[in-house]
């Protein structure tokens, strides 16, 4: 009896990492109208028909399994080259949450505070100024100390301060524009940590934990990474999360021998129909997840599929655990996901340390449960992961701008709606 139970062990072991791990191939649940689900395929093809949408991938997980997996339209449409499920796509800000998860993991190490400041690790940060007067004509502008200084909450949060280049407050953009801060987007020959200290000797837009102001506090917090960890972003990554969880299509340099897997990046004509992304149109060149790069932006560089991404989301739902291995501790992912906004700073929802949250207001007006977690990417990727329907779902697209995006809320309708 001795040496039969370490084998049984052993065993029992093994089966419960096999169920814990994700498999590509569908499998049939038996708490799924597959008949109602069948409907995201007619609204896809009614966009695509429309010239409104080139291709996509969407993805769904209920209860650890995949039941819905499959790629629309085309990944290149002038070559009429059909959409596959593995497309790779520019997930932009999905790489926020994977960056999010790194810090969390140094967190729990004991290597960093979530309310230490940032200026214990880069010295530019200390004695932030808040930005009082602005001149137009030459971008120059006087400042005001700011209250208290940024912590690791602040940047998980988006309430440091920081605002965006390109997409943020007019004022700040200028600012930014002036002092060559990049928004992470695209290829940069750059150094990631002189970046950030130049950041840091720039002006905040309000004060730390004042209000939601979405920003670089996610390329920050990857530069703090790689000075903590003393890894760069792009191995940490690798070691301590994409191998572990087996997450084999995520870069951010992808490897040329999968190059035909990344899908086309579209935008608008005037008449609000697809064409493709120019190499000069923003200043972003689409082929910049092929480009061999040093600058790894926490915030918007990773390219990722939407099967490795929902391994990521899996995690999180198992409480931190994936493929037999413990990524973050339960309790960790427990804080990651809880509610960190005073009432009101995120609009009826509330955000976490690295995720909108569906707050119990907006349960009641919309299909997702309170408590489900959620972001998307800049090229229209789009995810959200719902504790209690331990239901996963990606949409993938690689357009922006997209003024027919309102097929996301359709395909969110359908998904819940099949749910039996």
């Amino acid at each position: 009896m001795k040496k039969i139970l370490p084998i049984f062990l052993v065993f029992f072991t093994l089966q419960t990492a096999i169920a814990q791990t994700l498999s590509p191939t569908i499998v049939k649940h038996s708490g799924v109208n597959y008949e109602r689900l069948a409907q995201i395929d007619t609204i896809l093809k009614y966009y695509e028909d429309k010239n409104w949408l080139a291709g996509d991938v969407v993805i769904i997980v209920k209860d650890n399994q995949v039941v819905y997996y499959k790629g629309h339209g085309y990944s290149n449409l002038s070559a009429k080259k059909p959409m596959q499920a593995d497309a790779i796509f520019r997930i932009a800000s999905q790489t926020k949450a994977i960056t999010s998860l790194g810090i969390m993991q140094l967190f729990e190490r004991g290597q960093l505070g979530l309310d230490q400041n940032i200026s214990d690790f880069i010295s530019e940060f200390k004695n932030p100024k808040l930005i009082k007067s602005f001149n137009a004509a030459d971008s120059g502008f006087t400042t005001t100390p700011a209250k208290r200084e940024i912590t690791f909450r602040d940047l998980l949060t988006h309430t440091s301060g920081i605002d965006y280049p390109a997409i943020g407050n007019d004022t700040m953009q200028a600012v930014y524009a002036k002092n060559n801060i990049p928004s992470g987007l695209g290829y940069f020959n750059e150094s990631l940590l002189s970046k950030m200290k130049a950041l840091g000797a720039l002006p905040l837009l309000h004060n730390p934990g004042e209000r939601f102001t979405y920003g670089l506090n996610t390329d920050l917090l990857g530069c703090l990474i790689e000075i903590i960890s003393g890894e760069s972003l792009e191995t940490y990554c690798r070691k301590h999360i994409f191998e572990p969880l087996g997450m084999k299509d995520s870069y951010f340099n992808v490897p040329a021998t999968k190059a035909s897997r990344l899908a086309t990046v579209y935008t608008e004509d005037k008449d609000q129909k697809i064409i493709e992304w120019s190499p000069s149109f923003r200043d972003i060149d689409p082929k910049y997840p092929l480009i061999p790069k040093s600058y790894f932006s926490g915030g918007a560089g990773l390219s990722s599929t939407a099967f490795d991404y929902s391994i990521f989301l899996q995690m999180l739902l198992n409480k931190g655990s994936y493929n037999g291995k413990q990524i973050l501790g339960r309790r960790t992912v427990e804080l990651m996901l809880s509610p960190q906004l005073a009432d009101n700073l995120f609009g009826d929802d509330n955000f976490s340390l690295g995720f909108a949250l569906t707050s119990k207001k907006s349960a009641n007006l919309k299909m997702l449960s309170e408590g489900s977690f959620a972001w998307g990417g800049y090229y229209g990727t789009t995810y959200w992961a719902d504790p209690k329907e331990k239901l996963i779902c990606l949409i993938m697209t690689q357009q922006n701008p997209n003024s027919h995006y309102d097929y996301a809320d359709k395909i969110v309708n359908v998904i819940y709606g099949s749910l039996k």
